[in-house]
């Protein structure tokens, strides 16, 4: 008996495409996803299907974007690396493998519009699979439809449009050219950053910034995030593992070659393991054979990754245009920052006036506290006054404005304060001296800091600090009707001057023009003076530069305290300082016994 056979069954052709489009499909890495589907509009670098080969320190951080157990991803980076193609590649895969409530925040609206105008739209028409689910009679510039999910474009500037619909998928474009926080709304990133909380497990936020300073919005998500890693390359030469460094890229000097032009084209980079000579044509190579390596924190399963990398990685920019873009910038600051930030990709510093805690501690003497220095011509203190608490500091000054603190402390009352100020103050010599001016902020507990000059008024007066003005400090009255100090003089003071001058005196080393601590200072005292650095932002349209706290928050009491000493010390002359001079006893005459009349008259006949 044979067997039977079933028949086959027809099936339709509609329902085999509809079970093949139902069937999951596997998702792809972004950097898969780029190769197979993006194709670069004409205009872009290299035009056409996108090739990872051409960028490959990109592969990592657009897959980090794919792994489920990153949430947040940080990419510090120059101009010219591909960065926003990144991130407009995440943004294709999104659309097309994993529809999800998106949205990409911009510096402002403005720039929204520009964007979506040169950039996305352009993307989405010369890369098919973007296309086809491309709706594009129902979108706008601040709302982007495909079938299946929406895209949210924003200005930073906007705040009302970053704090409503909940969003799984967050891209945010250039953050240190955001807006910071206002009185009444948190900062635009953070707002931002809310709006994903809905989505705990699935959530994927994307952060990219070329960084301004370290307390810009980049670079404190570098500092923050779990792990940081670094592109390494092997050395043509030695094969080791390097990460290209500014300090190794060499180029002769003047001497040999005067003209810059002809000095930047000789540029190569030179191999911190084995000296060897690395040209542009051997980069390519180098960049393709590179593995991204952790540099600080896990290895491995971290919820946030920091990404790294300067232009000296990029494919699009010469070793030579490097190396003249920082001749032609390196004396001018404002030239300057932007080299440091948009070719280096690191945060700008004014080292000039840069200070930290070592340096303090440098700076300390041999004499211990409350002990003056025997050149001491000059006392003064500042009192930094806040609402539970006084910082004061007392300083010694000589000649050259040369000057060593004294002592300093955190009292609880004004009458702490008082007893410090009157004490006698003694060189080793046995030589003693009063506090000659202390000045006294009057921004917090203004009445009763009035009061305490008026009872103190032999060698304290109130001060107050003000914006930039062309001396370091005015003086001025106190205007206040009905009260006892009315009239008083107020001293206003430019604290950004006195700042500078503090910050340039503590890189002299210990001596004549130093400015000096004594031998008990402690870490607290050193944190607080170098609470602020010096930086340079826009405004106005112009580059102004201003002190600012390194990190929110930070106290900053006895810094203040020491400008208040510096003020009074110009208030007491100590400019005109001249160095003590020793003055001689009159030379001794021998003595001789009285004349007589007879030998005195015929000396002097003309006495009558």
């Amino acid at each position: 008996m044979k067997p039977y056979v079933v028949p086959p069954i027809y099936v339709p052709a509609w329902i085999k495409k509809a079970v093949e489009e139902l069937r999951p499909r596997p998702r792809l890495p972004v950097s898969q996803w780029a190769e197979k589907n993006r194709v670069l509009p004409p205009g872009s670098p290299i035009p056409g299907p996108w090739q990872n080969r051409v960028t490959p320190y990109l592969t990592e951080i657009m897959d980090a974007f794919s792994d489920e157990d990153a949430e947040k991803i940080i990419f510090v980076k120059p101009t010219q690396v591909g960065g926003t193609s990144a991130l407009e590649n995440m943004l294709g895969s999104l659309i097309c493998q994993e529809p999800a409530p998106a949205m990409v925040v911009y510096p402002t609206d403005t720039l929204v519009e520009r964007t979506v105008e040169a950039k996305l739209e352009p993307m989405i028409q010369s890369t098919p699979a973007l296309a086809e689910k491309y709706q594009k009679h129902e979108s706008t510039s601040q709302r982007l439809k495909f079938r299946g999910m929406t895209v949210y474009l924003s200005g930073a500037n906007s705040p009302a449009s970053l704090a409503s619909t909940p969003i799984c998928k967050l891209f945010l474009d250039e953050v240190d050219k955001y807006p910071g926080a206002s009185k009444k709304e948190a900062d635009a990133m953070s707002l931002a950053i809310e709006r994903t909380k809905a989505y705990t497990t699935t959530r994927k936020i994307f952060i990219t910034s070329t960084p301004t300073l370290t307390t810009g919005n980049i670079w404190r998500a570098k500092e923050e995030a779990d792990e940081e890693r670094h592109y390494f390359v092997p050395c043509p030469h030695c094969g080791r593992f390097i990460e290209l460094k500014f300090a190794q890229l060499k180029w002769p000097g003047k001497e040999e070659f005067p003209d810059r032009t002809d000095r930047a084209a000789r540029a190569v980079y030179c191999c911190q393991e084995c000296g060897g000579v690395i040209t542009d044509r051997e980069k390519q190579r180098m960049l393709q054979a590179g593995r991204w390596q952790t540099v600080r924190g896990s290895h491995g399963n971290a919820k946030s990754v920091a990404y790294w990398i300067s232009t000296l990685y990029s494919p699009f920019t010469t070793f030579s245009e490097i190396a003249d873009a920082f001749m032609k910038s390196k004396d001018d600051p404002e030239l300057f920052q932007n080299f440091v930030n948009s070719w280096l990709a690191e945060p700008w510093e004014n080292t000039k006036l840069k200070t930290s805690v070592e340096l303090v501690m440098e700076r300390r003497t041999e004499l211990p506290e409350f002990v003056l220095p025997e050149w001491t011509q000059l006392l003064t203190g500042g009192v930094d006054v806040q609402e539970s608490s006084l910082y004061w500091v007392i300083r010694a000054w000589g000649v050259g404005m040369t000057s060593q603190k004294v002592a300093h402390g955190q009292a609880l009352s004004f009458a702490e304060v008082a007893r410090v100020m009157n004490l006698e103050y003694a060189k080793a010599s046995g030589e003693r001296m009063l506090v000659n001016l202390a000045l006294v902020d009057s921004g917090d507990q203004t009445d009763l800091v009035y009061e305490f000059c008026l009872q103190n008024s032999d060698w304290a007066l109130p001060c107050k600090g003000v914006p930039t003005m062309q001396s370091h400090y005015r003086i001025s009255t106190v205007n206040k009707a009905g009260s006892r100090a009315n009239g008083m003089q107020l001293v206003l003071v430019d604290g950004g001057k006195y700042k500078d001058l503090i910050a340039a005196r503590m890189r002299k080393p210990n001596g004549t023009g130093s400015w000096m601590v004594d031998k008990s200072t402690d870490v607290e005292y050193a944190e607080q003076v170098t609470a602020e650095h010096k930086i340079s932002e826009q405004s106005g349209g112009k580059t102004v530069q201003r002190w600012v706290p390194k990190m929110s928050h930070a106290a900053n009491h006895y810094l203040d305290a020491e400008v208040y000493t510096a003020a009074a010390a110009d208030l007491k002359g100590v400019r005109a300082l001249w160095p003590e001079e020793k003055v001689p006893p009159p030379p001794r005459t021998e003595q001789k016994p009285p004349s007589t009349e007879t030998e005195w008259i015929p000396k002097n006949e003309n006495w009558i």
